[in-house]
């Protein structure tokens, strides 16, 4: 691989690394091509992309991003590959999902909304995260719980409140 070329692949998972914040380090060594193959069409159903690649050009761009990756660059060592996503689980759902059947991939690392996670140690933890849409959600639940409480109270209560005022003024006149 040429300078230029290596310029290109670093510039490029710059960009990658810029434009996701969920960024987990995996390594697939050890699965044949088949498996690889049903690893790849995994992350495609749950929108996520995985790429294998090269560990300096990997450290290289995560030092000229603007994003903080704390220990991350300690695990760029043997077979990496990198998932990007959208949403904060999906790739550790997806890792483990296949690890059902497989050994592999393991978990190396991830960096999810600023959070940085090293060791597969953290898989379980990664799958239980709620995406930004799911705590807006259970947000929004919550904010709307008191407000349909204090609605169905006045609601029933104000026939009662009508009731006793009604009630009273007879009994003055």
């Amino acid at each position: 691989m040429t300078r230029e070329e290596k310029s290109i692949v670093i510039e490029d998972l710059t960009a990658q690394l810029t434009d996701n914040s969920v960024v987990y380090l995996a390594d697939i060594s050890g699965l044949d091509a088949k498996k690889t193959t049903n690893l790849r069409r995994a992350c495609f159903k749950a929108n996520v992309k995985l790429a294998v690649v090269k560990n300096t050009l990997l450290a290289k761009a995560m030092d000229a991003s603007d994003k903080e990756f704390g220990e991350l660059p300690s695990v760029l060592s043997g077979n990496t590959s990198i998932m990007l996503s959208e949403v904060g689980n999906a790739p550790a759902k997806v890792i483990k999902e296949f690890r059902k059947k497989n050994e592999r991939p393991l978990l190396k690392g991830a960096f999810v909304d600023e959070g940085i996670y090293v060791g597969d140690d953290y898989l379980d933890t990664l799958v239980n995260i709620k995406s930004k849409e799911e705590v807006i959600g259970d947000i929004v639940g919550l904010l709307q719980s008191p407000a349909k409480n204090v609605i169905s109270a006045l609601k029933s209560g104000g026939g009662k409140l009508s009731g006793i005022l009604k009630t009273l003024s007879e009994k003055e006149g």
